[in-house]
């Protein structure tokens, strides 16, 4: 006989212990002066989300859907305090982003083969890494460039490059679809989180979160042609 659906409530009280740990993970990454505490109650925020959306027909573990939307509320919730460096809030930036990318795929891929496996690391791997580019890639492109450069280690044909990847980015952005374009800058010059983002544009954050993830790929690959003809 099928068991009984758990009640939100009882979902939420079982992963009390996952909204510790991963807010206890986030917190040894941030400055001393954020409260433990804070970064609780912003995965609660998380939990109580996904406890509220999910869907066990879907057949996905609670567990594991609760993870991504517990680690994205934290980051959310750091994303509106103002103690970063440049650098840390464009450490912050991609983690978030790309823990919105893993979310949705976590719940989206069911590749089962070899090749299929090989298809989703290669297509992942991409998309991470241009997350990775646009968090350093202000919307000054000279600032940009400078965040991700170090002189003390780089050679200038090195600099260079970087400069030039940053450009052709912001040419790239500029050619998107005007909602993918606005969803882009706003995630990742401006600050806002996908849920805000997708506000601006009029959709949903699980919307956004698709667009999200297909506009990354999309400039991941038009950024391949692009180096491959140069």
């Amino acid at each position: 006989m099928d068991q009984p659906a758990s009640s939100p409530q009882e979902l939420i009280a079982s992963c009390q212990g996952l909204v510790r740990s991963l807010a206890w993970k986030v917190h040894a990454n941030v400055p001393r002066r954020i409260e433990l505490d804070d970064l609780v109650s912003y995965g609660q925020v998380g939990l109580a989300e996904a406890a509220r959306d999910f869907d066990p027909e879907r057949g996905h573990n609670f567990t594991t859907y609760a993870y991504y939307r517990i680690r994205g509320a934290i980051f959310d919730g750091l994303a509106k305090m103002a103690w970063f460096s440049r650098a840390e809030y464009a450490r912050l930036r991609h983690e978030a982003s790309a823990n919105s990318v893993l979310e949705l795929d976590s719940g989206e891929n069911e590749t089962s083969d070899m090749k299929g496996d090989v298809r989703w690391l290669k297509r992942m791997g991409s998309t991470l890494a241009m997350s990775y580019l646009c968090s350093h890639a202000s919307d000054d492109e000279s600032d940009a460039a400078a965040a991700l450069e170090d002189h003390s280690v780089q050679a200038p044909p090195a600099a260079a490059i970087q400069q030039e990847t940053v450009r052709k980015l912001h040419e790239l952005i500029d050619a998107l679809p005007a909602d993918a374009a606005t969803l882009i800058r706003a995630t990742y010059f401006e600050g806002l989180t996908l849920k805000e983002a997708g506000e601006r544009i009029g959709i949903s954050k699980a919307w956004a979160s698709r667009l999200h993830a297909r506009t990354l790929e999309r400039l991941a690959r038009a950024l391949n042609r692009l180096q491959l003809a140069d």
